[in-house]
């Protein structure tokens, strides 16, 4: 197994979960987002990747409950994904998932469904500058730092009720500590339950691409709510390539877990912050 590959599986499944993407010799299984009962893939990799695009062999699983023919329609979005997205020697798995994810939306969206019950309503809420600096210091919990090739991570979470909250609580940071200013970039994600079942919930890449979005991502895996992240990173002038998504995610968790928010693996899971 190449270097790139073990990187980007270790990326790929901190980001999407344990057993995302898993060795089964000579090939890999390869679930796909969309919860209990996604589809999964089974998906092989030459000696010479990233230099040739992996092979997506064909449908492992369909998943419990899967309408009819939706392996068969997954199988072929991702096929299309991985085509649109593969680049002769780079890793490409990443970026084939959010395109995977993309495309289906833009299935869903011209395929005719039968009415269902309205979802709890969620809204996307777009950051707002708080009325003023706090004068209290923002109860932060801090991770350990990660260091790797000299670039360094350090996750900060802290409990919130609002939005307004949240946005205050990251312009506070940033006016008061002259390291975290001076960082490469401050990624951001929060999700907060508010009045009469609706939800809030945002990130921010600060141009770390998508870094925020996959912040805000392994928060609904580990179902918290009423909680913010800021993870930051002071690059260290060596490239670390999808590696560095699995380091933010992997400061991000720490500081949930000393926060007591979650658990370490093995010893459960504390449903979600504040219930």
């Amino acid at each position: 197994m190449s270097d790139d590959l073990k990187d980007e599986i270790e990326a790929l499944n901190s980001i999407y979960g344990d057993d995302t993407l898993r060795p089964s010799p000579p090939n890999y299984i390869l679930v796909l987002p969309g919860g209990p009962g996604a589809t999964s893939l089974t998906i092989h990799f030459s000696d010479s990747y990233p230099d040739v695009p992996p092979e997506v062999l064909g449908t492992h699983s369909a998943g419990e409950n899967a309408p009819r023919g939706a392996g068969a329609r997954d199988l072929a979005i991702f096929r299309e994904a991985v085509a649109a997205v593969y680049q002769p020697g780079a890793v490409c798995l990443f970026d084939a998932v959010e395109e995977f994810s993309r495309l289906l939306e833009v299935h869903a969206d011209t395929e005719p469904s039968a009415p269902s019950p309205p979802p709890r309503e969620e809204v996307e809420y777009e950051t707002q500058p708080a009325p003023s600096f706090l004068s209290e210091e923002p109860p932060w919990i801090a991770s350990e730092p990660f260091v790797e090739l000299k670039s360094v991570f350090l996750a900060r979470a802290a409990p919130v009720t609002s939005p307004e909250q949240a946005a205050g609580y990251v312009q506070h940071l940033l006016a008061t500590d002259k390291k975290v200013r001076t960082a490469t970039h401050n990624m951001t994600a929060w999700r907060i339950r508010g009045p009469n079942g609706t939800s809030f919930q945002d990130c921010d890449d600060d141009g770390e691409t998508a870094a925020g979005s996959r912040l805000l991502h392994l928060m609904q895996l580990m179902d918290l709510w009423d909680v913010m992240v800021v993870v930051s990173r002071w690059y260290g002038g060596q490239k670390l390539g999808p590696r560095r998504f699995a380091l933010i995610n992997s400061a991000a968790r720490d500081a949930f877990v000393k926060a007591g928010w979650v658990e370490e693996a093995g010893q459960g899971k504390k449903k979600g912050h504040g219930k």
